[in-house]
């Protein structure tokens, strides 16, 4: 039995995606191009939107020709003196382009997500961000205050009532360059579509923890140029997408076999900061890592199991996990009917394909009647279930932001250095900024001091992320090689936080080696 079984997308069970779950057709992803959708969600407020594309799309020529117009009404200067002057500035600070540098097959994207009227200007055919940007609304739909919080900074500028530009807000040139681009430019309603209601997240703590650092990243706002707050926007956009994903694969197999999604989350990752492939700590975040990849299966057949009981059943998220752990007949005549579709859709017998011969040799340890979970072994061992583990895989790659600066994953192309949980500078940066903040218990909040080993905890309790694992109950009985490990990533940490600016050794006394705030916020 070599051949594998093809089915269509959707013939079975509907599609793999569940808005209730994980509202992302899992596949890799631009995280820029997430950030763009993302706006044009908030700005349109989960309503069908999208922009008004002139026809054959917009090319560096025509954006030319569009900044020409605007110099001919006042707004700029220059532009037609020093065309090659304004095309790279055009393609520096304001395009995002797709296959850059390639003279037959560049192509502009959008704008830079800096302002919230980036999405309209783009190539809609270049920017899709397989609803990773849907995933990110209903986190944020989820704290109102955070998001209107949100789109009041990224709307500064703009007068969305009167449709004007205000002028006398402060903003920098690339900011403002789009800012006048997208200003004249109109949207439309998707008439056709019908809105669809934001779903409730599944992880209720995880959306409310990336709200909450959304909410200690806007108290930066008066302090950090604009591009700068856009990119730790964007890293926090993929460092929670990942750390979302990562917690469903672990926790969504154990829902199911408990029968309701309040379970404890125990999940945790070693992540190694020494930016050495062959570091001593290496191997315990390869292991973890790889516990994550083992899992990837059985977060797909539990996906699977839940779409098909909600199909039969019409119910809640919350309603299948209690009937596939107390009241899922596996030999519903349902099952045995979508099981004989499948079987009739095969020939009898060939050399070519997989054959009826070849689903039989494929079931035959079930019991006779369990229609149930012959179906979804069907699922799992299909073309849908092999292509959906390795999309699985390389949407985590991509919202990991994997080998770049803003890391959450490393690997090399060498079988020798597996995928394994890390922490890259900018990632570290950002997260840092956040965990210097702290709420004061009569309201408002501060900025603080804070010790190395108190950043390790912060980060360990907070996101799961284990640097230093002398403290956790698994690595108990360890012995001095783990010690030695744990001490080098922790001396690699306080290395990495020397580099951008927030640790300096001003004594040799432990008491005053502390991680310093870059700014000093106080409400």
């Amino acid at each position: 039995m070599s051949q594998v079984l093809k089915l269509k997308k959707g013939s079975v069970a509907g599609g793999f995606m569940n808005k209730d779950i994980l509202f992302v057709d899992v596949k890799s992803v631009r995280l820029d191009r997430v950030l763009t959708n993302l706006f044009l969600k908030m700005y349109a407020n989960g309503a069908p939107l999208s922009p008004l594309v002139r026809r054959g799309g917009y090319d560096i020529e025509n954006i030319e020709e569009i900044l020409c117009k605007l110099e001919e009404k006042g707004k700029f200067k220059g532009v037609l003196a020093n065309s090659g002057a304004v095309e790279d500035w055009l393609r520096s600070s304001l395009l995002e382009l797709v296959n850059r540098g390639n003279v037959v097959k560049e192509h502009v994207a959008t704008l830079k997500p800096l302002h919230l009227l980036s999405w309209r200007l783009q190539n809609t055919k270049y920017c899709r961000d397989y609803r990773a940007s849907d995933q990110l609304y209903l986190m944020l739909h989820s704290n109102p205050s955070v998001m209107a919080g949100l789109v009041s900074y990224l709307s500064k500028g703009w007068d969305k009532h009167s449709g004007n530009i205000v002028s006398s807000e402060n903003l920098d040139v690339d900011t403002t360059g789009i800012l006048y681009l997208t200003q004249p430019m109109k949207e439309k309603n998707n008439t056709r579509k019908e809105i669809e209601s934001t779903p409730e997240p599944f992880l209720k703590e995880q959306a409310a923890l990336f709200c909450d650092d959304i909410r200690r990243l806007l108290l930066y706002k008066d302090v950090l140029p604009r591009t700068v707050f856009i990119d730790y926007l964007r890293i926090l956009c993929g460092f929670h997408l990942c750390l979302y994903t990562l917690k469903l694969v672990y926790l969504l197999p154990k829902m199911v076999v408990a029968g309701t999604r309040d379970i404890p989350d125990d999940w945790s990752m070693v992540v190694d900061v020494t930016d050495n492939l062959d570091s001593p700590v290496a191997p315990y975040a390869c292991s973890d890592m790889e516990r994550t990849e083992n899992g990837y299966g059985r977060y797909i057949r539990a996906t699977y199991m839940i779409d098909y009981v909600q199909k039969r059943r019409g119910c809640s998220v919350d309603e299948a996990l209690r009937i596939l752990a107390n009241d899922n007949n596996h030999s519903d005549g349902y099952y045995e009917s979508d099981l004989n579709n499948i079987r009739d859709g095969l020939p009898k017998s060939s050399e070519t394909e997989f054959d009826q011969e070849d689903l039989k040799e494929m079931l035959e340890l079930f019991p006779e009647d369990d229609y149930f979970d012959k179906l979804i072994h069907i699922l799992e061992k299909s073309n849908l279930g092999a292509s959906q583990l390795r999309f699985t895989r390389d949407f985590v790659d991509s919202v990991s932001m994997k080998n770049t600066s803003s890391k959450l994953l490393a690997d090399s192309r060498s079988r020798r250095h597996p995928r394994r949980g890390a922490l890259g500078s900018k990632l570290l940066e950002t997260l840092v900024q956040l965990l210097v903040i702290q709420d004061k218990p009569n309201g408002g909040f501060e900025t603080r001091s804070l010790s190395i080993d108190e950043l390790v905890e912060e980060i360990r309790n907070r996101y799961g992320l284990i640097i230093n694992g002398l403290a956790e109950d698994r690595f108990a009985e360890t012995g001095v090689e783990a010690n030695e490990a744990f001490r080098i990533n922790m001396e690699a940490f306080k290395d990495k936080l020397r580099q951008i600016g927030f640790y300096t050794d001003m004594s040799d006394a432990y008491i005053l080696q502390k991680i310093r705030p870059r700014y000093k916020l106080e409400s």
